[in-house]
C-alpha cells in the first residue's frame, strides 16, 4: 500500500501490481469475517490449530479497518469505506473499544476471547491505538473532513494520552514507571518489564509513523500530534547513546525514551522505533499519500485473492454461506470417509516403519530435549 501511495515504480506489466496485491490481501481477509462468534469480527488466526484462533484482536480487526480505509481513499471505491464503517461499528460494539463519555475518549484494548466476548484483554499497546488512529484519519480525509470522523479522531487522541509520559530525572529511575501526563511516548505495558516479546519494542515505530501521516490527512490533529512526536524524538535521541559489541559508541538505542541515560536495552525493535521517531518529524515537508486522482498510477484488480465469493466488486455483502468455496465445506460422503481411512492407515504404517528404522539404526542421534 505504501508503494502505491508514494509512487514507487510499478512492477513489470506481467507481474502483480502494488494495488492489486493489496486488494488480494484485503479480499482474503474479508472472506474470514466470523459472524458466528461475538457477533462478528475476525479471528487473530485463520487456522483452528494455531494459537490465537479463539481470539479477536486489534491486530487482525484494526489492521483490516486500517487497510479498508486506505483502499477507500486511494481508489475512491465506496465499497472499501463500507467495510471500514462495518469494522468500526463492530469494534465499537465490543469492549475492545472502551468509551468514556465523561472524558470523550476511547481506550483501545488488545482483544477479546470468543469464550467470553464481554471480557476484554486490557493490555494497552501503542500500535493498537496507532492502527485505529491512522485508519480514522484516512476515513476523515476520504469523507472530506466529516464531523463524525473528526469526533472519533478526537476521542482516540484523548485515549492515547495514557501512552505519553514525562521525563525522569535520574538514572536511578530507569526500569520504573515514569511520571504520567507528558509528551514522550512510552510502551506502558511492557517498557520497564523484563518480560517483553521480541516484537513489542518495535511497536512505537509503527505508532510514530501513523501519527505523522494522521497529522497530514487530518490537519486538525497536528496540534496534538506534533508536540508529542518532537518530544518523543528528543527522548529517543537521548537513548541512542549505547554501545554493543563490535559497534561504535553512541549507535545503539534504548527503549525508555523518558530516561536521561541509556537503559541498556539492545535490539532491532529499539532501533526501528528510534529511527521512526526521527523520520516522523520530516512529515511536515513530505507530500501526502497519493490517490488515483492525485497522481497514483498503480493498477488494481478488485477480484484478486478472496475466499470464494469474498471479493470486492461493487457491493459489500457480509459473511454468509456463499462466501465459502463449496468444495471446502461439503459434507463428507462414504467415499470421502473410506479414502480418509486408507490414508490414515498408510500414514501410520509409514510412521511405524520410520520409527523402527531409527531404533534399529546404529547411527541414531540422541534426542535433545529443549529446556523451556
Amino acid at each position: 500500500m505504501d508503494a502505491a501511495e508514494y509512487g514507487f515504480p510499478n512492477p513489470p506489466d506481467d507481474q502483480p501490481q502494488w494495488l492489486a496485491l493489496v486488494q488480494a490481501v484485503f479480499n482474503d481477509q474479508a472472506g474470514v469475517w466470523d459472524q458466528a462468534t461475538c457477533n462478528g469480527g475476525m479471528r487473530w488466526q485463520v487456522n483452528y490449530w494455531n494459537l490465537g484462533w479463539d481470539y479477536k484482536n486489534i491486530g487482525a480487526n484494526g489492521g483490516f479497518f486500517h487497510l479498508a480505509a486506505r483502499l477507500a481513499r486511494y481508489t475512491g471505491n465506496s465499497t472499501y469505506a463500507d467495510y471500514a464503517d462495518k469494522m468500526w461499528d463492530w469494534l465499537s460494539s465490543t469492549p475492545i473499544f472502551d468509551w468514556d463519555n465523561t472524558t470523550n475518549s476511547i481506550q483501545i484494548y488488545d482483544g477479546i476471547h470468543i469464550e467470553n466476548c464481554s471480557d476484554p484483554e486490557k493490555a494497552l499497546f501503542t500500535y493498537n491505538a496507532g492502527t485505529i488512529l491512522s485508519g480514522a484519519a484516512f476515513m476523515f480525509n476520504y469523507t472530506n473532513g466529516s464531523t463524525i470522523w473528526q469526533e472519533r479522531l478526537t476521542a482516540i487522541m484523548n485515549g492515547m494520552e495514557e501512552y505519553f509520559v514525562n521525563p525522569t530525572n535520574s538514572s536511578a529511575e530507569i526500569n520504573k514507571p515514569p511520571p504520567p501526563n507528558g509528551t514522550i511516548m512510552s510502551e506502558i505495558t511492557i517498557e520497564w518489564s523484563d518480560k517483553v516479546d521480541q516484537d513489542q519494542p518495535s511497536f512505537k515505530a509503527y505508532t510514530t509513523r501513523w501519527m505523522a501521516v494522521a497529522s497530514q490527512l487530518a490537519p486538525f490533529t497536528a496540534a496534538w500530534i506534533m508536540p508529542r512526536l518532537f518530544a518523543s524524538a528528543i527522548g529517543a535521541a537521548a537513548q541512542c547513546t549505547g554501545q554493543a559489541a563490535n559497534q561504535h559508541p553512541g549507535t545503539v538505542c534504548g527503549r525508555q525514551w523518558y530516561a536521561n541515560t541509556w537503559d541498556g536495552q539492545i535490539g532491532v525493535g529499539e532501533q526501528m522505533s528510534a529511527m521512526s521517531a526521527f523520520q516522523a518529524l520530516l512529515i511536515q515537508d513530505a507530500k501526502p499519500p497519493l490517490t488515483l486522482v492525485t497522481g497514483g498510477t498503480s493498477q488494481g484488480n478488485a477480484s484478486a485473492g478472496g475466499w470464494g465469493g469474498g471479493r470486492v466488486q461493487g457491493t459489500a455483502p457480509w459473511m454468509s454461506d456463499q462466501w465459502h468455496d463449496p468444495a471446502l465445506s461439503k459434507v463428507m460422503g462414504v467415499g470421502d470417509t473410506v479414502g480418509a481411512s486408507i490414508l490414515t492407515v498408510l500414514a501410520i504404517l509409514l510412521m511405524g516403519g520410520g520409527v523402527g528404522w531409527m531404533v534399529k539404526s546404529d547411527t541414531m542421534v540422541p534426542m535433545v530435549t529443549e529446556k523451556r
